[in-house]
């Protein structure tokens, strides 16, 4: 009843504030789509996809990737660690790492640079856009996009000089100060903008065996430097730079899914990033244009916990382990085009080429191992890839785009287990697109994507266990978008059908060892196949003089078929992972009599399985934030209130056994 009540609640208010904002609103603003293979308008974009801009970032006070996801319709995440770094769109992605290799199906990409897998490095200050796409994005970033693809773009320099800073301070001890700065260096031709960020906090749970508050901290800090070169109108290069910083701690598993922990030993979550990428555009006067780009990444990544969740003495029987994962990370990317210019009239055409090179070394220190445990693993990706469209009226525009990669791995490690897969993957897209008299936009799409096949590293698995195939999917999608109400409201609505062939499904294995003690083996196989199909909904209205509303609907179903999991258990017909029902965003921006603003924003998601290993579920719930402030002359001060109803919700669920000892 509590949750009908919260309902009545912000339904009252919206009526309050649409009786008090009745005066027709302005035009919608344009929001431009930056991460696709051609930068385009967001209602002249034939996919699914998701802008979330500075104005809501900052509305939200987020910090991370993790904070502004809910407003995207059929996203979820997994957060096993200080911060949500592995992602699921429309119920397909991966919920966690604990041995190599990881091959994302969520990609995650930050100024041009692969982060996908690493993201507790995507901070989010200075970041002028985030855009989600939703579905197999195959011609724009190939097997690791099988479910989508998260683009994060920073802020460019601006040709005029420009200052900011920020300072934040809240609950748990929560501190943050920002400054940018940006502006010409050498005129119009030469600009540049620096930005930098920390964030600490204590974190919201207690340690009662240390007597501290601390164990789960963080503490972030964010550099980025950006230069634009742009010597006449047939050049522009950016150089984007950018170094991350993540000390945090991880202390968050309980025996009673409280807020207090028993560890002695808590752990750690830190991520050191270095990050750069040199995007370069050539226009000639052959009728076609160039870019080049140039990316890099170095990470280095601990992780790390108190196995046994408590202290020594604890178990009667003296059981007690720490696991900690230490990674090397190093990637380097290379990519050209070459696409026609704005005057290529009915036909437009371009074709790239990529290269990838990822090397991880990862290094164990498990209480129950003999040893470190060490491994290595490299992979490279080459791709080449193409679109082409036509227009075959002043309305009706057709388009197909194709992708061949080839993938090689190799991996070794020190139980002697080696692996050299070697794969060639083939996927596209094709659209039509129809301009109705009013300026909508009608499509209907369908694509292909895929992931690569891969093996399982992890403990002592079986031979027909350690390697499974390659997964495909089919993605059927129709679409409008366009303007209302005398462009006051902006609607984005897609239907999708998903159908997933040779489905990789991640799962685990508890063995018990001669002592007792457990050991979870992680592995992946294959089902035969799964379904995924929904409806989603995006509204920017205008409402009035002084009120915006901005929306998102996700309805999904999901389904597996032909599939058992380690423990026997034949999970045919039933729900995947991390998969809601529904989610939805509802947020109004109300500008007061005066320099005062308000905000309230709800946001809320259906019940999901944590994993495809066992029954237990996340339940759903329904959240509120709230903020209040004044601005005036290039002064904003706010107060701001995150989950205003207490609300108590899981990040991470792990079920199928039991660990308290008592």
């Amino acid at each position: 009843m509590a949750r009908f009540r919260f309902f009545r609640t912000v339904l009252q208010g919206a009526a309050l504030l649409l009786a008090t904002g009745v005066a027709r609103g302005a035009p919608v603003e344009e929001i431009v789509v930056t991460g696709e293979l051609r930068e385009a308008p967001l209602l002249s974009t034939p996919s699914s996809v998701t802008v979330i801009d500075q104005e809501t970032i900052r509305a939200r006070d987020a910090t991370h990737l993790e904070d502004v996801l809910a407003t995207a319709p059929n996203v979820n995440l997994a957060s096993g660690a200080s911060r949500a770094r592995f992602f699921q769109i429309r119920g397909i992605g991966e919920r966690g790492q604990f041995a190599e290799p990881l091959n994302p199906s969520v990609g995650v990409i930050v100024d041009e640079v692969d982060l996908s897998g690493a993201a507790t490095a995507a901070t989010l200050f200075d970041v002028e856009q985030v855009e989600v796409f939703r579905g197999p994005q195959a011609g724009r970033y190939g097997a690791n996009a099988l479910a989508g693809l998260i683009v994060l773009r920073t802020a460019a320099p601006t040709a005029t000089p420009e200052a900011r800073l920020e300072l934040d301070a809240g609950a748990f001890d929560m501190r943050r100060a920002a400054a940018v700065l940006s502006g010409p260096i050498a005129g119009e031709t030469l600009t540049g903008r620096i930005a930098a960020q920390r964030n600490v906090s204590d974190g919201w749970l207690r340690n009662a065996f240390l007597n501290r508050e601390d164990t789960n901290e963080r503490d972030e800090t964010s550099v980025r430097a950006r230069l634009r070169f742009e010597p006449n109108e047939w050049i522009r290069s950016d150089l984007s730079l950018s170094r991350i910083e993540i000390d945090n701690g991880y202390d968050a598993f309980t025996l009673d899914n409280s807020f207090t922990t028993l560890s002695d030993e808590p752990g750690r979550d830190e991520q050191d990033t270095t990050l750069g990428s040199l995007h370069t555009r050539v226009r000639t006067d052959a009728g076609f244009d160039v870019e080049a780009i140039v990316a890099a990444s170095e990470s280095r990544i601990d992780y790390g916990f108190d196995e046994d969740w408590t202290f020594t003495g604890f178990d009667p029987d003296g059981y007690t382990s720490t696991d900690r994962y230490l990674r090397d990370r190093s990637s380097r990317t290379l990519e050209l085009r070459l696409s026609s210019d704005e005057t290529a009239g009915a036909t437009q055409w371009l074709v790239g080429v990529f290269d990838l090179t990822r090397e991880v070394d990862l290094r164990r220190l498990y209480t129950f191992a003999p040893g470190p445990f060490t491994s290595g693993y490299e992979t490279r990706r080459s791709a080449l890839y193409g679109e082409l469209g036509h227009d075959l009226s002043d309305r009706l525009h057709v388009s197909g785009s194709l992708r061949v990669e080839r993938r090689d791995d190799r991996y070794r490690d020190s139980d002697a287990v080696a692996f050299d897969p070697e794969e060639t993957l083939v996927g596209g897209r094709l659209v039509a697109e129809w301009t109705t008299a009013g300026g909508r936009l009608l499509f209907a799409s369908v694509s292909r994507g895929y992931k690569a096949g891969g093996f399982n590293t992890d403990g002592t698995l079986d031979a027909d266990l350690r390697e499974y195939d390659a997964e495909s999917v089919w993605n059927y999608e129709a679409g409008l978008k366009g303007r209302f109400l005398d462009d006051t409201l902006s609607a984005r609505v897609a239907a999708f059908l998903m159908d997933r062939r040779d489905q990789q499904v991640s799962t685990s294995l508890v063995r018990v060892r001669e002592d007792g003690s457990a050991e979870f083996i992680d592995f992946t196989g294959n089902a035969a196949e799964g379904r995924n199909y929904g409806l989603e909904l995006e509204v920017d209205w205008a409402v009035g003089a002084r009120l915006d509303l901005r929306g998102s609907l996700g309805l999904l179903a999901t389904r597996l078929e032909d599939f058992v999991n380690s423990a026997g258990d034949d999970l045919s017909g039933r729900d995947q992972a991390h998969a809601p029902g529904w989610q939805f965003s509802l947020a109004g921006n109300y500008d007061l009599p005066g320099p005062f603003f308000a905000r309230l924003e709800t946001e809320g998601r259906d019940a999901f399985y944590w994993s495809d290993s066992h029954d237990a579920r996340a339940r759903g719930y329904v959240l509120a934030h709230a903020r209040l402030g004044w601005r005036r002359e290039g002064l904003e001060v706010a107060a701001w209130v995150r989950n205003l109803t207490d609300e108590t919700f899981g990040v991470r669920g792990f079920g199928g056994f039991g660990n308290d000892p008592r």
